[in-house]
């Protein structure tokens, strides 16, 4: 297989998975391209090469840089934006994690203290059921967003006591 067509077979797999994941398959396809580029991609290169609307391609930029997997380049003497994507498949990994943590556990967490709140004088065998089966939810998710956190602090940690090193 040569490189181009391996690198169109990565943008579209990781493209496919990433609508596995509950991410946009665009904005994946637009992760691996710019994953997979040696060099900064402009928004034009972009919608090129994934046949896509520059609507499309701004607003799925935008989303990666706000889960900061995509950054802006600048290049001396460009008039257009560049844009490339974090490589360190690690810190890819990391960002992903803290972004779902934020907007998936962290909200049901929430929605679930509210839960709580509920009358509980009512005793019946489907309030008791329903009150169990929150309890359960709850300790699943507040166990999948410390994991989460354990492994977003470990990274943090790793960093400042590499920063540490270097200061001393």
């Amino acid at each position: 297989m040569k490189l181009n067509e391996a690198k169109e077979q990565f943008v579209s797999t990781w493209g496919a998975l990433g609508t596995n994941w509950g991410i946009n398959g665009t904005m994946a396809r637009i992760h691996a391209l710019l994953l997979t580029s040696d060099e900064p991609l402009t928004t034009e290169d972009v919608m090129d090469q994934l046949k896509i609307s520059r609507g499309n391609a701004n607003m799925n930029i935008r989303a990666l840089m706000d889960w900061e997997l995509v950054f802006k380049v600048i290049i001396s003497g460009e008039r257009k934006e560049y844009f490339r994507a974090e490589k360190d498949i690690y810190k890819v990994f990391l960002r992903i994690i803290r972004e779902r943590r934020k907007r998936e556990l962290q909200p049901v967490l929430v929605a679930l203290g509210n839960l709580k709140a509920v009358d509980n004088s009512d005793q019946s065998d489907k309030a008791k059921e329903f009150r169990k089966v929150l309890g359960e939810v709850e300790e699943f998710t507040k166990r999948a967003d410390n994991i989460a956190d354990k492994i977003i602090r470990a990274e943090e940690n790793k960093l400042l006591s590499t920063l540490l090193k270097v200061l001393k």
